[in-house]
């Protein structure tokens, strides 16, 4: 038996498109004899639909939309489809109203529905909100094979791997009492730095436990702040690897099921990106381009201050959009170096992109004549500096309003922890980039970059560096007064980003901090910034998820709390 994954990318609420995408990749799988084709979890509405959910016109729709597909569909192959169906009996057991489901469609019809088992509520994750649990453990005969159906969650929760239960069940252990022949897997899985690897790891040890091949299917494409990687692979009886889709891209894969060895045989194997930094870099890439398409832009406007933080989105944005479709915009004020804005020149030179410069030495006078008097006999501070940072803030939005850009803000994640930024200055933005990407990892992906010299998406054709070498040699500055430089304020980096490691992804205490080697007194004044920028952080705009603790949709931590600033240890 020939069995397609469809590796699809969606669009939110498009359930006719999302609908056609699944009809020509059938299409495509039935020219190659097909027999079955796998989408993934939510496929005709695309994940995580959210609060569409509640909409009760919204799932009558999509399962009009579900009829529709399967009396479109092509004879002879068996397609699952990703929807949602209603829970009949909420109403009398005070369930929820809807089940996360998988809709097995052939002959023209929906011949069953399998409902998602765990639902999780961790991390981005929200299910119960939303969805009832189904109860009973998912399979179908095909062609005389028996095929086991679970979705994304389902398996997550294999005791032995993980050291412990999160869910009273294991969806894979019941389907190995039941004896089925292969175990599919439809998901919506959102990327990480190194998930693809941990997936395989997982799904490895509960292929060799309970002995099943298993094919995994997972959706691609950025939607929000999230970003799926694909990376769709499939598992023969033993454990081994015998079918990986491509990584941040549609594709279509096949994999063949052997009836008489009841086993998956060997298919096309994509590789995995060499290293973090590449993988994170096709990461963002992705999710700078599906937001921008999915939210109907084609250009965008960066602030370039010659900085690191900026080059690296400005290049980013490059091979996103295209270097015709970036803008970038200079603003130096008087205590910009000449550097600096020779730098953010070389910069766009070598990325091909068109800049625009606006000084903003009259606008900070300006303010400063208009708040004179309100300001009187008071030194220069935190106030007059975060004015400059604004100005450029409100210019930013001014050309990104008059036409129609997204505007993509540079900060990074080590600043949005402590608050090294500016609320209505250099937060402003439609997408933050980099937000999730600590400080040490800006440099080291802008290393990596000027190691590709032929990166196929900026089109780079010579050995010159992409990114200017001075941009990554000197120091950090937000050049907002004379001489100013980052660890004015902050340790360095590398400190700096153990630090909030610790605090922030492995949840340690200060004193566990403080145990690893950290000064007492530098962990608690990261722990007090940490505490004291959450408002700053709540109205930020949304950031790229590369990590499995971002600021976000999974960070959620209150504004008013003393708890972290208490918890830090006496001096």
């Amino acid at each position: 038996m020939k069995i397609a994954i469809a590796q699809l990318n969606p669009i939110i609420g498009d359930l006719l498109g999302n609908a056609q995408k699944i009809l020509e990749a059938a299409q495509k799988a039935t020219a190659k004899n097909t027999r079955l084709l796998l989408t993934p979890e939510l496929s005709l509405c695309g994940y995580p639909p959210r609060d569409l959910l509640l909409n009760p016109s919204f799932v009558e729709a999509m399962g009009t939309t579900l009829q529709k597909l399967a009396s479109d569909l092509p004879q002879n192959i068996a397609v699952l489809v990703g929807t949602v169906e209603k829970h009949l009996e909420a109403h009398n057991d005070g369930g929820k109203n809807l089940y996360n489901s998988m809709a097995l469609l052939e002959n023209g019809k929906v011949q069953q529905i399998f409902h998602k088992r765990l639902l999780p509520t961790y991390d981005v994750f929200d299910e119960r909100r939303y969805f009832e649990p189904g109860l009973g453990a998912n399979y179908f005969t095909l062609d005389g094979i028996d095929i086991g159906v679970t979705i994304c969650e389902d398996l997550w929760n294999d005791e032995e791997f993980w050291g412990k239960r999160s869910y009273a069940v294991n969806p894979i252990a019941d389907l190995a009492i039941i004896g089925v022949d292969l175990i599919i897997n439809l998901s919506a899985s959102p990327y990480s730095v190194g998930k693809s690897q941990f997936r395989e790891r997982m799904l490895h040890h509960s292929v060799v436990r309970f002995q099943q091949p298993i094919i995994y299917t997972n959706q691609v494409g950025g939607n929000d702040d999230l970003i799926f990687d694909g990376n769709s692979f499939a598992l023969n009886r033993k454990g081994e690897l015998v079918c990986r889709a491509c990584g941040f891209d549609v594709d279509l894969a096949f994999v063949d099921f052997d009836v008489e060895k009841r086993d998956l045989q060997p298919s096309s194997i994509t590789p995995l990106p060499e290293t973090e930094d590449a993988e994170i870099w096709q990461a963002l890439v992705l999710g700078v381009r599906n937001y921008a398409q999915k939210c109907r832009f084609s250009k965008a406007v960066i602030g370039l201050s010659g900085g690191v933080d900026s080059a690296l989105v400005a290049t980013i944005a490059t091979a996103a959009l295209g270097k015709d479709n970036v803008l970038g915009l200079l603003m130096p004020s008087p205590y910009s170096s000449d550097h600096s804005i020779s730098d953010a020149i070389a910069l766009s030179q070598n990325l091909g992109i068109q800049t625009q410069t606006i000084p903003i030495g009259e606008l900070m006078k300006s303010f400063d004549n208009a708040l004179a008097g309100m300001f009187a006999g008071t030194e220069f501070g935190l106030a007059e500096e975060n004015i400059q940072s604004r100005i450029r803030g409100n210019l930013l939005m001014a050309v990104a309003n008059k036409f129609g850009y997204l505007l993509l803000s540079t900060g990074n994640k080590s600043e949005m922890a402590v608050g090294y930024c500016t609320l209505y200055g250099d937060m402003n933005g439609g997408l933050a980039v980099i937000a999730d990407v600590p400080k040490t990892r800006v440099y080291s992906l802008c290393n990596w970059l000027n190691n590709q010299i032929n990166l196929k998406e900026l089109g780079k054709n010579n050995p010159k560096s992409i990114i200017p070498q001075n941009i990554i040699t000197k120091a950090p500055s937000a050049e907002l007064k004379p001489g100013q430089v980052d660890g004015d304020s902050l340790p360095p980096y590398d400190i700096l980003d153990d630090i909030l490691q610790r605090l922030i992804h492995n949840h340690q205490s200060a004193a566990q901090v403080v145990a690893a080697g950290h000064d007492v007194t530098v962990v608690n004044r990261v722990i007090q910034l940490v505490t004291r920028a959450e408002f700053k952080r709540r109205q930020a705009p949304p950031g790229l998820k590369i990590t499995d603790r971002a600021f976000g949709t999974g960070w959620r931590m209150p504004i008013a709390s003393n708890w972290l600033a208490h918890n830090t240890i006496p001096l």
